[in-house]
């Protein structure tokens, strides 16, 4: 990975606002811009730089324990939904997501998903901007391809976080009078001048649509053309831009459909998904892997995974013991927060709609009693007192070493599985033909999942609403579910008889909820004149817990 350039480079990329993006240097004992891109090893190092970011520790303030990178991020995203239960205790660093406070513009917690996002754009254009757009190196060709996929993929979260999309509970007319329904986030490049950045409006919907595009587009021909293949599953390829053509033609046939009824574009989705599943050569996971105990749902190598990031060893989210995903996400350590005390659980309802005959209700700790209770696989025997029902089995230690956190937490994180790319296919065919859709999910899972899996939906809404249901189970706490719950006005139940939601959780939404459309952090209106006045409305206090 050249890590002496990584660690260089990874140091110097610091951008407290978007504006912030604009003519950094790198203060690296004298090493100018120019210096490293003329320099085929130093670009490698700002192509590493990418990946690299996505596992930073402390990007606001690293006594903030949600501040690790990108899988708190992750994190945020599922507690917000109605899927992921992490208890209203001491130890959890993320109640204010679910129970939504502290999550307008003026929090530290909302200025580390801005500095977040807006520093691995940061990391994006300098990989764009430090080669040549004409260049005829292959190797560089193939580091720009890199460079505008992973911009796609920052820019494509951002506008899926921060696009104002109407609810019931708050009105996109803010304080300051001015409608935000369907704007997305300002537009960085490796182009944009600091005196551009600094009155940068938010882009809307089809700005935003158009630049994405664009970017894959790049992507796609730099790839097309090189056949060396990538240097690491931790960073894109041209299966993984033909998956984010997938989430990208998803949420513009949202848009469209909401706007104007048009849902032609979801036949592009469709038609994408297929390509990056015949691409990447991907396989979907079987019952043995998917329950392994050893590389469940940690190992980079998994056939599964098109795309993942990886934590090392050295990693300061690794040393630091608690700042990672396993302490949040593996209930089987004896460290971390998860053991302490902030579970990973599935919800209550959301498990008990999975099919007994269905390995993957044997990621959580069944009920005692029930049919399953006694039938899961566990790192060590000593954590079957320790977790309580509902507790997950999904995300096991590193190595499935529970006890050495620099075994346990060096381990890799799925960004895009091959999975994903059926449901995207079922549910885009179901929008034109409920039965296609239906045929589709039912193959899927009967040859992968379960063979007595039936559909029993016949409408287009309710075909959908099946395929998303077995969406949310295959991709439980690995960020997913979030941008398709706010991308189809779906409500958020955690209320109701039999709930595991600690009672300050217990939200219940008609639609879509209003804490999905995230607010911009004050610091981002002192640099940028252009978004002054046009933040969206806090959801805070726009429900009430139902106890």
């Amino acid at each position: 990975m050249k890590a002496i350039y990584k660690s260089i480079l990874a140091a110097a990329l610091v951008a407290p606002a978007l504006t912030g993006c604009i003519d950094e240097t790198f203060p690296t004992d004298g090493v100018t811009q120019g210096q490293l891109s003329a320099n085929d090893n130093a670009v490698e190092a700002l192509v590493w730089a990418m990946p690299a970011w996505l596992n930073n520790l402390g990007t606001v303030d690293s006594n903030e324990h949600y501040d690790w990178g990108y899988g708190s991020i992750m994190h945020i995203r599922d507690v917000m939904t109605g899927d992921f239960v992490c208890p209203t205790v001491g130890y959890n660093w993320y109640q204010r997501w679910g129970t939504v406070i502290n999550v307008g513009e003026s929090y530290l917690s909302t200025q580390f998903i801005w500095n977040w996002y807006t520093q691995q754009v940061l990391t994006t254009n300098k990989v764009i901007g430090g080669i040549e757009a004409d260049t005829d190196s292959p190797t560089r060709r193939s580091f720009l391809g890199y460079g505008h996929a992973f911009r796609a993929f920052v820019y494509m979260d951002m506008a899926r976080f921060y696009e104002f999309l109407p609810n019931n509970a708050v009105s996109s007319v803010n304080a300051d009078g001015n409608d935000v329904k369907y704007l997305t986030v300002p537009i960085v490049t490796e182009l944009t001048t600091e005196e551009e950045a600094g009155n940068n409006p938010r882009a809307d919907h089809p700005t935003m649509f158009n630049f994405i595009l664009s970017d894959l587009q790049k992507a796609e021909g730099y790839f097309s053309e090189n056949s060396d293949g990538r240097l690491s599953k931790a960073l894109p390829d041209l299966s993984v831009v033909y998956g984010l053509y997938a989430r990208l033609y998803m949420w513009e046939a949202g848009y469209q459909e909401e706007t104007t009824g048009d849902k032609s574009l979801y036949a592009t989705a469709a038609e994408y998904a297929r390509k990056a599943i015949t691409q990447s050569g991907c396989t979907p996971l079987n019952e043995a892997e998917w329950t392994n105990t050893a590389t469940g749902f940690n190992d980079m190598s998994s056939n599964s995974w098109m795309w993942g990031m990886q934590y090392m060893k050295e990693d300061r989210v690794v040393t630091s013991g608690i700042l990672n995903w396993t302490s949040w996400m593996s209930n089987e350590t004896d460290y971390g927060y998860a053991i302490a005390g902030a579970f990973a659980m599935i919800d209550a309802s959301l498990y008990n709609s999975i099919n007994d005959r269905d390995f993957r209700k044997l990621s959580y700790v069944a009920p005692e009693g029930s049919v399953l209770s006694g039938r899961e696989t566990f790192v060590s025997e000593h954590f079957k007192p320790q977790l309580g029902e509902y507790c997950s089995l999904k995300f096991r230690p590193g190595s499935g070493n529970y006890i050495d956190p620099k075994v346990g937490s060096a381990c890799a994180v799925p960004l895009m599985r091959v999975e994903e790319m059926y449901f995207i296919e079922a549910e885009a065919k179901a929008h034109a033909n409920p039965a296609d859709g239906k045929a589709l999910l039912e193959s899927f899972m009967q040859q992968n999942r379960y063979a007595s899996y039936r559909c029993n939906a016949s409408s287009e809404e309710d075909v959908i609403e099946e395929i998303i249901l077995q969406k949310r189970i295959e991709l439980w706490g690995e960020g997913q579910s979030f941008f398709d719950i706010k991308r189809l006005n779906m409500s958020v139940i955690r209320a109701y008889d039999g709930s595991n939601y600690s009672p300050a959780q217990r939200y219940n939404t008609n639609g879509r909820p209003a804490w999905m459309n995230f607010c911009i952090v004050r610091s981002e209106g002192n640099n940028n004149k252009g978004v002054v006045g046009y933040n969206n409305p806090s959801p805070e206090g726009a429900y009430v817990a139902i106890k």
